[in-house]
């Protein structure tokens, strides 16, 4: 960052929701209960995971992560919308501003290679189950989550450096209710074309490759089922996988829309409706669609609790 960026734009202002004042209260109600359904959805998950051993497993080591990313991705935006939506002067520090920004890359795309894993994951169970302990070895779960973690580092890291070297001269109002990068970009006095290729060209590298991975596995897990016809198989197989896709298509959906169309073509409205979808929404299904529902989650839920009323007095 420059010290002509510090001396001449030093904070940010988040215009948040266009909602009507109003209708703020009730709002601010929702959302708040959306973020505390998020956490405790999330936390429950990766406390089940860690404290019973029948869920040491490749699938719930990804999902463990997921409910982290899930967890922290809200947490970037959900409190400083909050925030906002109390406050006279919705002001965020320059700095602070591109911290949000890294960390809301660093878990949005946390979430979408944890997502083609878990989908890798099913894939090889149900179409290959006799060999799904030597292929999803622990060397390999271990190895996908590591790397995972290693290239979401890089790709925040990356858009964040891009972004510090740009000037801000005069407008520094986001009609946002977080630092987006679309937003920030169209406040630049600068020159943007390298930002909005880098965009372009990463963005299809880490949502539309992702996102194609995930389909074609579903796809191969649908086909498997078909070949051996079950009533109650195809029901629970197109339940499932239906369900999964419904968020994947969500979170990819949104996210494809905002960041590979040109910016111009989306109004701020749209964009921050659309940004609502991935940040807020998602998160808090992921734990219903994924866990939640599942029977070793709730076997795990009923072994922890049992465990804890012998161990009381």
């Amino acid at each position: 960052m420059s010290g002509s960026n510090q001396s001449v734009i030093s904070e940010f202002l988040l215009l948040g929701l266009p909602i009507q004042q109003e209708h703020q209260n009730l709002f601010y109600v929702l959302f708040l209960a959306m973020y505390l359904i998020t956490v405790l959805g999330n936390l429950i998950i990766i406390v089940l995971i860690i404290l019973d051993s029948h869920l040491h497993t490749p699938m719930y080591l990804f999902l463990s992560n997921l409910s982290f990313s899930d967890l922290c991705f809200s947490s970037v935006t959900v409190p400083k919308l909050l925030q906002i939506m109390n406050s006279q002067v919705p002001s965020i520090p320059y700095a602070a501003c591109l911290t949000q920004m890294y960390f809301f890359l660093f878990f949005g795309d946390l979430e979408s290679f944890l997502l083609v894993a878990m989908a890798y994951d099913r894939y090889v169970a149900i179409c290959f189950p006799l060999h799904y302990t030597s292929i999803m070895s622990p060397k390999l779960c271990l190895s996908l989550v590591v790397l995972s973690w290693v290239l979401t580092t890089f790709h925040a890291l990356l858009h964040t450096l891009l972004m510090a070297r740009l000037s801000f001269c005069a407008d520094n109002v986001i009609p946002h209710f977080f630092c987006d990068m679309s937003a920030l970009l169209k406040l630049s006095c600068s020159d943007t074309h390298v930002n909005e290729l880098v965009i372009f060209v990463m963005g299809g590298l880490i949502l539309v490759i992702p996102f194609l991975l995930i389909t074609l596995s579903y796809a191969g897990i649908v086909s498997s089922i078909l070949k051996v016809p079950s009533a109650r198989g195809i029901r629970k197989a197109f339940s499932t996988c239906g369900s999964h896709l419904s968020v994947v298509s969500l979170f990819y959906g949104t996210l494809i829309g905002l960041y590979l169309v040109p910016s111009a073509d989306n109004s701020p409205v749209k964009e921050t409706v659309m940004a609502m979808m991935y940040t807020v929404v998602t998160p808090m299904l992921n734990p219903f669609i994924y866990s939640l529902r599942n029977r070793d989650i709730k076997g795990a839920l009923r072994r922890v609790v049992h465990k804890k009323k012998i161990a009381s007095p």
